[in-house]
């Protein structure tokens, strides 16, 4: 058979071809919206690949954004890794120790950035060591930065010629850099190859977890700076998908206008998101439109969130579980034939209560504190393991593998395993509580508080507790003019967990986020480790 390598810009090729008129929607910051095609990605894709080898970058070579989801971005994801450079998409939500210390890592020479990001590069600029080109994705009046020679990408491309024969090379090359949140530690870099995404895209679109098609209009509100936006961009194109880009308008409102006007039927986010958007539908009484499908992901969907989207608003949310080192497709929650036979409510209660089932080209197991493989009963939870050719070997710029000597590597997730492949988070390392020996699933709390009227982010952690070593403490964000009161919570709790899983006091307070959307839970452990313990200090006082 034929030795093709599989290079991104196969999957752009493609799409110029086969789907060359479907439409790219984009907003963009302070600009009108934009509106090309697929073909006219593939001919701004080329113009800018030149630019950048213009500007010195070649094969090996690193260049970062600090952008959001925009056509000009999108571009980006196929002109860069095209010439054989590797793009390194920065996260705007880290701190700006952080977002200094991956682009230094990176070792990026040119950095392309969003007009709302002027001044965050400003503050950045001291501590840039290697970046040696700034570009605004922008069109024109650029702003004045004290010490930076600024170029505009838009006045770039136009001095651009486009091309046709995109280069061909090591499959296995370095093609995009993602780094994890970093909520401990520096962020760790995972460099995806070409294979790798191109793989990864495939399968994203099979009917086992997207299940795309040419009909659909696809909405990705995860942001592309983020594991790729779970994939989605580049199985859009293989799929010939109408692609809407939202830029980092992610309100109810905003999406709810593009959703409308644009005709979309997929799209995909963290729950918080989702939230807001259906606080939106509430509010208005307006319609989902065209919208059927949700892909939730980064935290555990509320089961009361996917209820009401499906039996008010006709639309199917799905959960997904994955992680930047699994690029990041893990498990897509979608129904198998065994499982509709058991009928619509056990569908539901399976689709909503598990993060996913197998997917091609990821395998999963869960072993126990020895590294024994734990039986398949959806009971027995234990350490989850992964492995398949999406899956990091290694982290950037490290010379030790991330695996262990069968090849798996371990997410850091408490984990069952059902007889029929789905799988289900019942914690993280870091997160589980042990009280008096016994695991607390700080997940299935959250996600039976959440439904508590009232209550907009439910987060639980364990603090210490000087008998029983740790007890749950849940942290409550409500709705804006609500009111929620510890005794409606153990009200609505009590018949939805086990007694000693009831949280021993609640706190009122805004549940801080992390750069990716998750609850922030390390801030919340040290704002309030000892809460119990200087409580009962207080008491005998």
């Amino acid at each position: 058979m034929q030795r093709v390598p599989l290079m991104i810009s196969s999957i752009l090729q493609h799409a110029a071809v086969a789907h060359g008129d479907r439409e790219i929607v984009s907003r963009l910051v302070d600009e009108p919206l934009w509106r090309y095609d697929y073909a006219g990605l593939a001919e701004r894709a080329g113009r800018a690949a030149n630019m950048i080898k213009r500007l010195g970058v070649g094969p090996g070579d690193f260049v970062s954004t600090l952008a959001w989801n925009t056509h000009r971005h999108y571009e980006l994801f196929f002109a860069v890794p095209g010439i054989g450079a590797v793009l390194h998409t920065g996260n705007p939500r880290l701190s700006d120790e952080q977002i200094a210390y991956t682009l230094n890592h990176a070792g990026s020479s040119v950095l392309l950035f969003e007009r709302n990001f002027a001044d965050l590069v400003q503050r950045l600029l001291p501590r840039l060591t290697n970046i040696r080109h700034f570009i605004m994705l922008a069109d024109a009046d650029l702003p004045d930065m004290p010490g930076v020679n600024l170029l505009g990408y838009e006045q770039l491309l136009a001095q651009e010629e486009s091309f046709d024969q995109w280069p061909s090379f090591d499959e296995n090359a370095g093609a995009i850099l993602c780094y994890t949140s970093g909520t401990t530690g520096n962020p760790k870099g995972v460099l995806y190859s070409h294979r790798s995404i191109v793989l990864h895209a495939l399968a994203a679109g099979l009917n086992s977890a997207f299940n795309f098609s040419a009909f659909d209009c696809i909405m990705p509100c995860s942001s592309l700076y983020h594991g790729t936006a779970w994939g989605v961009p580049f199985a859009a194109a293989i799929n010939g998908c109408k692609f809407v880009l939202p830029c980092d308008k992610m309100d109810g409102a905003s999406l709810q206008e593009l959703i409308q006007n644009e005709g979309v039927t997929f799209s995909g986010g963290v729950p918080t998101i989702w939230t807001m958007y259906l606080d939106h539908l509430e509010r208005t009484g307006e319609d989902a439109g065209k919208l059927t499908h949700l892909i939730i992901g980064g935290s555990a969907v509320p089961r009361a969130m996917a209820e009401k989207f499906q039996t008010k608003y006709g639309v199917a949310v799905r959960q997904l579980w994955g992680m930047t080192e699994t690029s990041p497709l893990g498990v897509v929650a979608t129904p198998t034939p065994k499982l509709a036979q058991l009928g619509e409510d056990a569908v539901n209660d399976v689709i909503w209560s598990r993060q996913g089932r197998l997917q091609y080209g990821i395998e999963l197991k869960v072993v126990n504190e020895k590294g024994e493989p734990l039986p398949a009963d959806g009971k027995s939870a234990g350490t989850l393991m992964v492995r398949g050719p999406w899956t990091v070997e290694r982290y950037f710029r490290s010379d030790t593998s991330a695996l262990d000597a069968e090849g798996w590597f371990d997410t850091g997730d408490i984990a069952t395993l059902d007889e029929n492949g789905f799988m289900r988070i019942t914690d993280r390392t870091k997160d589980v509580i042990k009280s008096g020996g016994e695991w607390v699933s700080s997940i299935d709390v959250e996600n039976a508080a959440i439904s508590c009227p009232g209550v907009r982010v439910a987060a639980v952690i364990g603090v210490y507790h000087p008998k029983w070593e740790e007890r749950p403490l849940l942290i409550v964000e409500t709705h804006p003019g609500e009111t929620v009161t510890m005794e409606m919570m153990l009200a609505h709790l009590e018949d939805k967990i086990v007694k000693w899983w009831m949280p021993d006091d609640m706190i009122l307070d805004e549940v801080p986020l992390t750069a990716t959307g998750k609850i922030d839970k390390k801030v919340l452990r040290d704002r309030y480790y000892n809460y119990l313990a200087d409580s009962r200090l207080q008491a005998q006082l």
